[in-house]
């Protein structure tokens, strides 16, 4: 295991058996098709963009990466696994900071192709970014669904500080109106909270990330803006 010793259970695992996945629980798993905690690679062809969907999963809820099967959910395997695994190891270690927890290991399909399989480990140690060489910042990423998005800034600071404990914050007329909102129209965006009461988006967005982090709203993060809901 690499940089870590957490201990997480899959859809496709049982607490009484082993971690690791055999021939039979890939298949099982695929069938599934990509989802939270699932991405299938046919190869690593482009390992900076891999670890993307890794660095996802570590900031959200863990999952697992299979190389060697399609999109499609065609379980072909890779001929020349060590090669695979070295780009993709690589790109870990040069570009994810701070390194997230992982294992990976190979389950064969026959003498020339294998599946690689890499678990990926929800993660205390948040959040975990992505700096390219030709991108000036680095980059936050979680998973949605069978997506990986680009976390806002509201998102990162929440996966910063989502341990804190005695989160406080001012329930003011602002506070009061957005949970009239909510129970109303049940969800709201940053931009429409700043607007509809003439709050900074500075400060709109510091309200809603103590809410959030005091277990009173909900973010669902998107592609293009974060809906906040009540819990």
């Amino acid at each position: 295991m690499h940089q870590g010793s957490e201990i997480w259970w899959n859809e496709g695992m049982e607490e009484d058996k082993s971690p690791f996945l055999d021939l039979k629980a890939i298949k099982t798993l695929v069938k599934q098709g990509e989802g939270q905690r699932l991405e299938f690679k046919m190869k690593v062809k482009f390992p900076e963009k891999i670890i993307k969907e890794m660095v996802a999963f570590a900031n959200t809820d863990g999952g697992i990466l299979l190389v060697g099967v399609s999109d499609e959910g065609l379980v072909q395997g890779v001929k020349f696994v060590d090669e695979e695994q070295f780009l993709l190891d690589r790109a870990i270690e040069k570009y994810c900071f701070p390194v997230f927890s992982y294992t990976n290991y190979r389950v064969e399909i026959d003498s020339q192709r294998a599946i690689l399989v890499y678990h990926i480990f929800p993660s205390i140690d948040k959040p975990h970014l992505v700096q390219l060489a030709d991108e000036p910042q680095p980059k936050c990423y979680v998973r949605i669904k069978d997506r990986t998005v680009q976390a806002s800034k509201e998102m990162k600071q929440i996966l910063r500080r989502e341990h804190e404990e005695g989160i406080q914050f001012n329930f003011g007329p602002s506070e009061k109106w957005l949970m009239e909102y909510l129970h109303e129209n049940q969800q709201i965006t940053l931009a429409l909270f700043a607007e509809k009461q003439s709050l900074p988006i500075w400060l709109a967005s510091r309200k809603l990330v103590l809410l959030v982090l005091a277990r009173v709203l909900r973010i669902l993060p998107g592609e293009v803006y974060d809906i906040y809901t009540l819990r």
